[in-house]
């Protein structure tokens, strides 16, 4: 595979399970393999530096595939794949360390795959369905979100009590709205396309 993009597509993939590799043991917590403190630190902070560069890659293979006039039909199916990878990942080892509910969990994943389900529906009737601003704003948000709980988990500060649990709690509702006012977006403008199917 000579296409750069997709190089840096693939090795999103690969990094998001040396990610969860990292952040899959702890020192106390029960749903991980169990390490010392020391190691269980050390493994954090590296999860953390690798969820960042998992990220940055997601910017930058769109825009060399533009720049270099290299876009192709594996990008469009692997990109947002590995994006769908990437943020199961990353909240599910939210949930795991009881960072967030399941239910916030549920929200998320659910927009997502009644989304792809409706572009599927859409791509088989030869029609492309693009993000829109509100789907950008729901990725900004969420990987925000990440960003926080991620400064949290590393110690930094507290979301589980006081100001920081109340901060917490507000930027989850926030991002829970936006993401499903995201999704009934898509299906409120392309209401024809299953509509017409029932």
């Amino acid at each position: 595979m000579k296409n750069i993009p997709n190089q840096i597509t693939v090795s999103r993939v690969l990094l998001i399970f040396v990610f969860v590799i990292f952040s899959g043991v702890d020192a106390v917590n029960p749903n991980c393999i169990r390490v010392s403190e020391k190691t269980a630190t050390i493994c954090h902070i590296l999860a953390i530096v690798i969820a960042v560069i998992a990220a940055l890659t997601d910017l930058l293979d769109g825009y060399l595939a533009r720049k270099m006039k290299v876009e192709s039909d594996f990008g469009r199916l692997i990109d947002p794949l590995a994006d769908k990878i990437f943020m199961l990942a990353t909240f599910t080892m939210m949930v795991a360390y009881s960072l967030i509910p399941g239910w916030f969990f549920i929200i998320i994943f659910a927009r997502e795959f009644m989304v792809t389900g409706l572009r599927t529906l859409a791509a088989g009737k030869g029609i492309v369905i693009a993000a829109d601003r509100w789907g950008k704003l729901k990725t900004a948000s969420q990987m925000f979100m990440l960003a926080i709980g991620g400064l949290s988990w590393l110690g930094l500060y507290s979301i589980s009590e006081g100001p920081g649990r109340v901060i917490w709690w507000t930027i989850m509702s926030g991002v829970a709205l936006i993401t499903v006012a995201s999704g009934l977006g898509y299906f409120i403008r392309n209401k024809k396309l299953y509509l017409e199917s029932i």
